[in-house]
């Protein structure tokens, strides 16, 4: 049988107190990664550690919170039943247990469904369930497999809170998600993970903001088709412009008397890094619509 090679060279350090994003398309070998840290898939060469402590050892998952993409619990089971029994396999007291229950359920909208069978449970509802499982035991590493899966906005809204919570106690968060626009707001570093192969690390600020051009609304007549030129209502226009053609374009708009109603910068999302990555370009503000 031919095996297939998921992660080719990957090497990646998360620093202690961050909240570090992992992207990717399907089938980049962003599950296979996290299934490796969290000790449910054996590495065929390489190592990887949790705080100094090999994965390979039982003892590296104690300080370990890990919500997988799909959790599967017994769903004859109400949430209370299901997080005792998970606060049992931490060897916590029951008062502990009870106390922190209580609180992460309340924290997640579910404390009204504590003693509800979860046969009757949503995606999303299962998913808060899964994100209580994961934080009862107050894990220094939090391991999250697409978090926002199932949820409504409001849900991921509440799910982003008790992430930046998390943070707050000092938690250190390792996030995959396909929700860029959810990277973007809460993680300090990105990892972009591409046919296996780390394609960039980088801080998210610098990551976007290293494309940056300047969007300019104008008016007037005559505009040249070559501008590439969004045409848009009452007689506008918008170009984009590259920042370091900014001046240029200026002197070319008022030598043909074409007003200009607004500047302002323009940063690539996080979204268009991804995609120019996975077809392997780079960003070409020609490819944009953008003046030349």
């Amino acid at each position: 049988m031919t095996k297939n090679q998921a992660l080719f060279d990957l090497n990646l350090r998360v620093e202690e107190g961050e909240i570090f994003g992992f992207v990717g398309p399907n089938g980049a070998g962003k599950t296979t990664t996290i299934k490796i840290l969290a000790g449910l898939h054996a590495a065929t060469s390489g190592s990887a550690s949790i705080f100094g402590t090999p994965v390979h050892a039982l003892s590296s998952r104690d300080e370990l919170g890990f919500l997988p993409e799909r959790p599967y619990f017994y769903v004859h089971l109400t949430p209370r039943e299901l997080l005792h029994f998970y606060g049992q396999l931490y060897n916590l007291s029951y008062e502990t247990r009870k106390e922190r229950i209580d609180s992460l359920l309340k924290r997640t909208e579910m404390l009204s469904f504590v003693d509800v069978p979860m046969k009757s449970f949503s995606k999303g509802m299962l998913q808060r369930i899964g994100l209580c499982q994961s934080l009862l035991h107050l894990p220094k590493l939090l391991i999250l497999d697409e978090p926002m899966s199932g949820l409504d906005p409001v849900g991921r809204a509440l799910v982003r809170e008790i992430i930046m919570e998390e943070h707050k106690r000092g938690c250190t968060i390792f996030f995959s998600s396909h929700v860029l626009s959810d990277v973007e707001k809460i993680c300090n570093r990105v990892a972009i993970l591409v046919d296996g192969k780390l394609r960039s690390t980088n801080v998210i600020d610098e990551l976007i903001s290293a494309t940056q051009n300047v969007e300019m609304i104008i008016q007037g007549e005559n505009i040249p088709s070559s501008w590439n030129g969004i045409q848009l209502s009452s007689g506008m226009h918008q170009l984009i412009v590259p920042i370091e053609d900014r001046e240029q374009c200026i002197d070319e708009l008022r030598k043909k008397n074409i007003q200009i109603h607004e500047i302002r910068p323009q940063k690539i999302s996080l979204e268009d890094m991804l995609v120019h990555e996975i077809k392997g370009q780079k960003i070409d503000p020609q490819n944009m619509g953008v003046w030349t």
